[in-house]
């Protein structure tokens, strides 16, 4: 490839990239429809955003080795070193890392949020190093995604960095989405959602109509969900028939994690035909690299240009990582987080007293494979409460946040005092945006503390799932190794 048409292309990645999630980034969470055609509000620099901010990391850590490494390892190590998100797939990836589970297990152990979007994100850089190769390109995104993802959350950034790494030759999107697709398993969830989509996008024209078929057939509580929000932006890239406009404003009015999908078109756009992004869309956010203060510890490019460029000159240095098989890679010995468990009985869902339930004999332990744990409806009793004693210790005197999230009744005491509960809802287990009455703020003394836990089911559901944790008020990291 011409050496200055690589450097136009991958300018206009990241170009495309912070227009799109700055135009994304204040409506990220909406549940959508929106109707937007411009910035709303209109900025005066490009808004920070994790999208681009980890792929900046990236690139300064790889930059800094002799020689350029793109392995799990180094993605980790930058993590706890950099990388002070507490949110989502990101705090718990910090936590296992911390906790001494390395990836590819720090993605997929006790991660509710696997398939979000975290990883899918941050593929362009994987293309700009390997552009025109997809399997490259989607070789080293599993490299970074398997840190804190697993299953469709790893997928969907091998997908989108195949389809960025060809988006460099072809500008064909139905090619562009084929060479995604060849890289994935074609019987995961994501692949199917990606066909089943396009095949609706050959029948109707109407934006609206898609999005709605994608809700009802991939919808999800999470709203960075990768097999419900991918597909809308496969949507637009489709029906945008190759206008940058169209496209970034059809992506960003499916709502949900509209910066994230919203970026990852305008990058799209940005590497197949840098000079389609119109003046417009530049002129308010100019050309400075603006990252989120979550970002720690490192010297960053100061503009896109800058930033351009150090891509541009690790593309030759960089290597991918001596691969193992799967069977060299030391297996996981899943740590086990216990409770004291028994029925109480003296309780029924529209009790509104705040009641101080006992464990009564006989009680037994009870083993989870982690925070994220379940039991089967059938070993609760109607008008029952399935009672649990978790044990906790603290090193110091702190304010905490202990969470517990369940769809299910709830109840939980702390340290024998009522703290929160709830008749059922919406999971989100994350310190940062857990649901109300799911957490509590409160100070704690350094020592060994009590959460007792009371869950009952809900219309019928065979089995009850939660997410239990502990931490930091402040920072709403989780707190390693906090059990007992």
């Amino acid at each position: 490839m011409d050496q200055d048409i690589y450097r136009k292309k991958v300018m206009g990645c990241w170009l495309g990239k912070a227009v799109g999630g700055t135009l994304g980034q204040p409506y990220e969470g909406c549940d959508g429809p929106l109707n937007l055609t411009y910035y709303n509000p209109v900025p005066t620099d490009m808004i920070p955003n994790d999208d681009l901010d980890l792929q900046v990391l990236w690139a300064c850590t790889l930059d800094k080795m002799a020689s350029p490494r793109i392995d799990r390892d180094v993605f980790a190590d930058a993590w706890l070193g950099h990388v002070a998100f507490p949110w989502d797939e990101y705090g718990i990836a910090i936590r296992n890392l911390r906790n001494g589970i390395r990836p590819p297990y720090s993605g997929s152990y006790d991660n509710w949020f696997k398939d979000g979007l975290g990883a899918a994100i941050r593929s362009e850089i994987w293309a700009c190093l390997a552009p025109g190769e997809s399997d490259k390109a989607a070789a080293f995104a599993y490299e970074d995604a398997c840190v804190d993802h697993a299953g469709n959350g790893i997928y969907a950034e091998q997908f989108w960095a195949a389809v960025e790494s060809m988006a460099f030759l072809e500008s064909d999107i139905n090619k562009l989405l084929d060479a995604g697709l060849n890289v994935i398993p074609a019987d995961s969830r994501f692949a199917t959602a990606v066909r089943d989509t396009r095949e609706w996008c050959k029948h109707s024209d109407n934006p609206m109509a898609i999005r709605e078929l994608i809700l009802q057939n991939y919808g999800s509580e999470n709203f960075t969900d990768v097999v419900m929000d991918i597909p809308f932006a496969i949507m637009a890239l489709i029906l945008g028939k190759g206008d940058f406009s169209r496209t970034i404003c059809l992506a960003v009015n499916c709502g949900r994690d509209a910066d994230c999908t919203t970026a990852s078109v305008g990058a799209i756009m940005g590497i197949i035909n840098p000079d389609g992004i119109d003046e417009r869309w530049l002129k308010p956010i100019g050309r400075k690299l603006v990252l989120n203060d979550g970002i720690t510890g490192i010297t960053h490019p100061s503009t896109l240009d800058e930033f351009t460029d150090m891509v541009i000159d690790l593309r030759g240095r960089v290597r991918l990582r001596d691969l193992q098989s799967e069977t060299n890679i030391k297996a996981l010995k899943n740590p086990k987080l216990r409770a004291e468990a028994g029925i109480f009985t003296e309780w029924f869902a529209q009790d509104s007293e705040r009641f101080s339930p006992q464990l009564k004999e006989p009680t037994k332990i009870h083993e989870f494979p982690g925070n994220y744990g379940s039991i089967s409806t059938s070993e609760i009793p109607n008008d029952s409460l399935y009672m649990m004693r978790f044990k906790f210790e603290l090193k110091e005197k702190q304010d905490v946040r202990i969470m517990f999230n369940s769809a299910s009744n709830n109840r939980v005491w702390i340290n024998g005092e009522f703290a929160f509960g709830r008749e059922s809802g919406r999971m989100a287990p994350s310190f940062h945006r857990a649901p109300i009455n799911q957490f509590t703020d409160t100070e704690l003394d350094a020592g060994k503390h009590e959460l007792l836990v009371g869950v009952s089911p809900v219309n019928g559901e065979k089995e009850i799932k939660w997410v239990v944790g502990v931490g930091d008020a402040k920072t709403k990291q989780w707190l390693p190794n906090a059990f007992v």
